[in-house]
């Protein structure tokens, strides 16, 4: 799914729009963001050693999460955060590095879902996590 197709889906725009693409591997949500060194976030985090904040990757991940919603986020809903648990900061994300989020429901309780997933650079971990979620009306 590239970055127009990944719209349909998810509300989010320009510089919100934190995936290039993203897929569901047999359940797992696979998501992609190259970061380009020029993104808001790193202006002022931090000047001459830009580090991409755990916020934004913490969204990178719950929108990873769309594929795996893709039946449920119809016109005029709303996936919103309900909560991040057990997050684990591993190691720091920079200008020049591709994240790969993966996530799978672990329940779902509509409107809510619950979730766990990782956000890697190569091989390194960078981000461990359970979050949940709700789908609401706009």
């Amino acid at each position: 799914m590239n970055r127009e197709e990944i719209m349909t889906i998810l509300p989010h725009r320009d510089n919100m729009l934190l995936l290039d693409d993203a897929e569901n591997k047999d359940g797992t949500a696979v998501g992609h963001y190259t970061v380009r060194g020029d993104e808001f976030f790193l202006k002022g985090h931090f000047p001459g050693n830009p580090i991409v904040p755990g916020v934004i990757l913490c969204e990178i991940l719950a929108q990873s999460a769309c594929v795996l919603m893709q039946d449920v986020m119809s016109e005029g809903k709303l996936p919103v955060y309900t909560g991040l648990n057990n997050v684990k900061f591993r190691s720091p994300v920079k200008p020049g590095d591709t994240v790969e989020a993966k996530c799978h429901i672990k329940r779902a309780k509509p409107p809510f879902y619950f979730a766990q997933g990782t956000v890697s650079v190569g091989e390194r971990l960078c981000v461990a996590a359970e979050f949940s979620f709700a789908v609401t009306g706009a």
